[in-house]
């Protein structure tokens, strides 16, 4: 099993965005880069892009400066919304997640990347918080 935000979990993610046939179809009209920022990590902070390219999907580790949207969280945040504790939505809602940037392009984009949110849900079994 890869830990959450390890170098293996980060593979395990692009090879399941490679191989789902849903996120191809749902973001083929989509442009978008999403940095997110985890802090208070075990290890630090943790930064990573979610590049999102008319039918593909890449996570990559580290800063894209051409980023549309940041998405800032602790790491308790982060483990609670992955793990499927916490959704997302009322992470926002309370303060615990804030976002930055163009979030138009983000909320013009969500119907598309609920895909994305199903890959996510299914490395769970996989992955140790």
């Amino acid at each position: 099993m890869a830990r959450y935000l390890s170098p293996e979990w980060f593979d395990e993610v692009n090879r399941a965005t490679a191989d789902d046939e849903r996120i191809r179809t749902d973001t083929a009209g989509v442009v978008l880069t999403i940095q997110q920022v985890v802090t208070d990590g075990p290890e630090g902070e943790i930064r990573y892009a979610v590049r999102v390219r008319r039918g593909e999907v890449q996570v990559v580790v580290g800063d894209d400066p051409e980023a549309d949207v940041t998405i800032t969280e602790d790491w308790g945040t982060a483990v609670a919304v992955a793990s499927g504790e916490l959704p997302a939505p009322a992470a926002f809602m309370t303060g615990r997640i804030r976002v930055g940037g163009n979030v138009g392009v983000l909320l013009d984009a969500q119907g598309s990347l609920q895909g994305l949110d199903a890959v996510f849900a299914g490395l769970r079994d996989r992955t140790t918080f």
